[in-house]
C-alpha cells in the first residue's frame, strides 16, 4: 500500500503509478485494458474537455451512464478537481431535482467527457476539499448526497489495507453499481495500492463466476444476494485458490448462506459500513466461528461506540464532510450517530444487530425484523424472505413474513414453531412473487406493509 500523505487524491495516485509502473494494467474491461500510462493520458484529456466546460472551480459534476462512463467521468474529475456525483440512470431524472438545488455549483453532463486533443496535469485538491458525493441508498426514505473529502477516501482506502491486504499484480473484480460507496470505494484502495479494477457492466452471475473461475480476479465485492447467485451457476464449487478475497457488505448476511460459502471455500471478509463513512468500518476476515450480524472489528482509525439508546456512533478520518444542501449534519462533537442498532462483545468486535427504525414491538416484545428473517432464510423453500407488520389491537404489531418461494404459509409456521423462539415466530405468512430491494440487495423496507396488505387482499 502506498503512503496516503503521498497520494492525497485518487488523481495523484494514478499520476504517480503512471510514472513508475506505466505498463502495469489499471483498468480491465471487457473489451480494453488499460494501463496506468494509458489511464492517466486518458483522464488528463477528457479532465481538459471538462475544462472547456467553463465550470466554476469545485463544481460538482453529475453524469447517469453506464459502469464504463461512470469510471471514465469519476477519473476525469478527480484529475480537474471537481466533486463527481455519479447517478443510478434508473431513478436520475426523479432524484437530480433535489441534488440540483442548493448553494453549491452543480452540473450534469449528458455523456461521459470525450478524450480531446489536449491533456492538462491533475489538480492540486486540498485534502479536505470534497471528492466526491454519493447518493445514499434510499431504502429508508428519500436519499441524500453525502459529501466525501479526499483525505476520507485515502483514509478509508489505507485502513482497508491494513485488514485486506491488496497489492501490486492484484486484481479486484468490481461488479456492483458504481453510483454505490461500495463499488466507487474500490478504485481508492487499488489505485492507492498500484492495484488492478477488473469492471463489469452491471451483475451478470455468470460472466462474473468466469472470471473468476478462470483466475482472472484476486478480490471481489458482493452483496449477499449476489454471492448466492454465485453459487447457484457454480453449482457450489470451490472458487480458486487466486481468489484471496470476497468482500461481503451493502445487506445483511444470512448464516445458511454464509455455512453454504464457507463450504464451498469462499474467503469471506464480512464488513459493516455506509456512505457516510467511505465504506468500511469494521470488518471480519474469514473464520469458522461466524455469528449472525458478526462485523469484526472497527478498521484502524475507527471508532465505534454504542449509545444509551442501542445505536451505534461512529467516529474517525473516515466520516463524511456533510450532506449536500441543507440536510442537517448528522455528526455531533466529531460522532456520526447511525440509525444501526449494535452492540460491542468482549473480544472487541462488532455484532450490528438491525435498524432501529425497524424494530417492531409485538406482545410487549420488542422484534429486530432482522433476526427473524436471518433464521427464517434456513427453512426448507424460502428463496427470499423480509419481515414487516400489520397492526393489530391486541399484539400491537403483528410479525408479518412475506416470503418468496415454494414453502407456503403452513410449512413456514410449522417450520418455525419447531425452530423459532416463541417471539420471533410469525403471527402471519403472506407469500409474494419479488421483495422490493434496492440496486445494491438492500430491502426497501418502507414499501414492505403496503405490500402485505396487496399479499392479504
Amino acid at each position: 500500500m502506498m503512503p496516503t500523505d503521498r497520494h492525497a487524491s485518487l488523481a495523484a495516485a494514478l499520476a504517480a503509478h503512471a510514472r513508475e509502473t506505466p505498463a502495469a494494467p489499471a483498468l480491465l474491461c471487457a473489451d480494453d485494458t488499460l494501463s496506468h500510462a494509458r489511464l492517466a493520458d486518458e483522464a488528463a484529456r477528457r479532465a481538459a474537455s471538462l475544462a472547456a466546460l467553463g465550470l466554476a472551480p469545485a463544481t460538482i459534476v453529475a453524469l447517469a451512464a453506464p459502469a464504463g462512463e461512470l469510471a471514465q467521468t469519476l477519473l476525469a474529475c478527480q484529475w480537474a478537481g471537481h466533486p463527481f456525483l455519479p447517478l443510478d440512470p434508473a431513478t436520475a431524472d426523479e432524484r437530480w431535482p433535489a441534488f440540483a438545488a442548493g448553494a453549491a455549483a452543480r452540473h450534469r453532463l449528458a455523456q461521459a467527457p470525450a478524450v480531446g486533443a489536449r491533456t492538462t496535469a491533475p489538480a492540486t485538491s486540498a485534502a479536505d476539499a470534497p471528492a466526491l458525493v454519493v447518493a445514499t441508498s434510499g431504502s429508508a426514505g428519500t436519499p441524500k448526497g453525502v459529501l466525501l473529502a479526499h483525505r476520507a477516501l485515502a483514509a478509508a482506502a489505507a485502513a482497508s489495507a491494513a485488514r485486506i491486504p491488496l497489492a501490486r499484480g492484484d486484481v479486484w473484480l468490481n461488479c456492483l453499481p458504481l453510483f454505490h460507496i461500495g463499488a466507487l470505494a474500490i478504485f481508492w484502495r487499488c489505485l492507492a495500492a498500484g492495484a488492478a479494477v477488473r469492471l463489469h457492466e452491471g451483475f451478470d452471475a455468470a460472466a462474473v463466476w468466469a472470471d473468476i473461475a478462470a483466475g482472472r480476479a484476486t478480490h471481489v465485492s458482493l452483496v449477499p444476494a449476489m454471492l448466492a447467485r454465485l453459487l447457484d451457476v457454480s453449482a457450489d464449487a470451490p472458487p480458486p485458490a487466486t481468489l484471496s478475497c470476497a468482500l461481503i457488505g451493502g445487506a445483511a448476511l444470512s448464516r445458511p448462506l454464509w455455512r453454504r460459502a464457507r463450504d464451498a471455500g469462499w474467503p469471506l471478509f464480512v464488513s459493516y459500513g455506509m456512505s457516510e463513512t467511505a465504506a468500511q468500518v469494521a470488518t471480519l476476515p474469514p473464520t469458522d466461528d461466524w455469528q449472525e450480524g458478526l462485523v469484526g472489528t472497527p478498521l484502524p482509525g475507527m471508532e465505534v461506540a454504542v449509545g444509551d439508546d442501542g445505536r451505534l456512533r461512529v467516529r474517525g478520518p473516515q466520516l463524511l464532510l456533510g450532506y449536500l444542501g441543507d440536510a442537517a449534519s448528522p455528526l455531533v462533537d466529531g460522532w456520526l450517530r447511525s440509525g444501526d442498532l449494535g452492540r460491542i462483545d468482549d473480544r472487541g468486535r462488532l455484532h450490528v444487530l438491525g435498524r432501529g427504525d425497524d424494530v417492531l414491538v409485538s406482545g410487549g416484545e420488542n422484534i429486530h425484523p432482522l433476526e427473524v428473517e436471518s433464521r427464517l432464510a434456513a427453512c426448507p423453500g424460502v428463496a427470499d424472505v423480509a419481515v414487516t407488520a400489520t397492526r393489530d389491537p391486541v399484539w400491537g404489531d403483528l410479525v408479518t413474513a412475506l416470503v418468496v418461494g415454494s414453502a407456503d404459509a403452513a410449512a413456514v409456521e410449522a417450520w418455525s414453531r419447531e425452530h423459532l423462539p416463541a417471539k420471533l415466530r410469525p403471527r402471519r405468512t403472506l407469500t409474494v412473487a419479488a421483495l422490493p430491494r434496492t440496486a445494491l440487495g438492500k430491502l426497501e423496507r418502507q414499501r414492505l406493509p403496503a405490500l402485505a396488505a396487496e399479499a392479504a387482499a
